[in-house]
């Protein structure tokens, strides 16, 4: 019990980017903008899919779960590294690491199930156009949506318990926030083959996540091309080359944080990709999606009063 109360009142060191004390300032005011950007541009996403009865589709059903998902992760993360940027006390207690990384990472599994979500769906309506109301029904829309939020949370369980079951040596974490691979650098040993065991569940939820997506766009990438109508090419190749990109950002930034055996992980390295996908990506997703969404644009003056029906 002793040691149990112990651990509790245990407390992390950040590290952070304190290496670099003299650009800790420009980092401040950086990560203040785009977070701010990332609030504003998701939740008008949020908002304009909710208001706009012309975006109550599956495609902007599941660009709304992916902005609340985006404001969710940066939120998770962003206040620790702001006030550690900005203050002397770079500490965070036990449980409150515990639960940063148990959130962070069931987030980011969420993405990754919803991604694929996104991909049958574009599936859907480039390869079966005729049929996509009837597949995509909102029942289904939001089975797979809910189907997406348990898998992620149901993986950072999983590997979140078998973190906290391997000990740990030392009590400084070389990153802004805590992440798996810096607290797989603290531990001590690995008696029971954890570390393997949660590699290969890191795998899963990213590997196999992507072949499925790589799967539906050959399949899309067919039916395009089979279309005689530049117009149509165009159209199709616009929306699902947005998706593709935020599949680029997402997971290549992913599969090099986690999928790298912990002796060959840079955490120098490590803490600038994690400021990309933590802070870039969810600022960048929704000017992807929407700089060249008619639908969108459309949507946003007609909230204005500005449009025409």
């Amino acid at each position: 019990m002793d040691s149990f109360n112990a651990t509790l009142e245990k407390r992390f060191i950040l590290v952070g980017f304190s290496d670099w004390p003299q650009l800790e300032l420009i980092f401040f005011i950086y990560i203040l903008i785009f977070y701010s950007l990332t609030l504003f541009g998701n939740t008008a996403i949020i908002a304009l899919s909710r208001m706009d009865v012309r975006l109550h589709t599956p495609m902007y059903f599941f660009l709304s779960h992916l902005s609340f998902l985006d404001l969710c992760y940066t939120t998770s993360t962003v206040p620790q590294l702001l006030i550690n940027l900005h203050g002397l006390d770079r500490t965070i207690s036990y449980g409150g690491c515990v639960a940063q990384l148990f959130i962070s990472l069931a987030l980011g599994s969420t993405e990754c199930v919803l991604l694929v979500v996104m991909a049958f769906d574009r599936y859907a309506a480039v390869c079966r156009p005729l049929h996509y109301t009837t597949i995509m029904h909102p029942f289904l829309c939001q089975t797979l949506a809910m189907a997406s939020w348990v898998g992620g949370f149901m993986n950072s369980l999983i590997q979140s318990c078998l973190m906290m079951a391997m000990p740990l040596c030392g009590h400084q974490l070389n990153h802004f926030f805590c992440e798996m691979p810096a607290f797989l650098k603290l531990a001590c040993e690995d008696t029971g083959g954890t570390e393997v065991k949660m590699f290969v569940a890191r795998a899963i939820i990213l590997v196999f996540p992507v072949a499925l997506i790589l799967g539906s766009y050959a399949h899309i990438a067919r039916a395009v091309l089979k279309v005689k109508s530049m117009t149509g090419r165009r159209k199709a190749f616009g929306t699902c080359g947005s998706h593709l990109l935020v599949v680029s950002l997402f997971y290549g930034s992913a599969i090099y944080t986690y999928l790298q055996p912990k002796g060959n992980y840079s955490e120098r390295d490590g803490k600038f990709v994690a400021l990309f996908y933590t802070i870039v990506t969810p600022m960048l997703n929704p000017l992807i999606y929407t700089l060249r969404n008619k639908d969108v644009k459309g949507a946003l003056w007609r909230v204005l009063g500005r449009g025409t029906d």
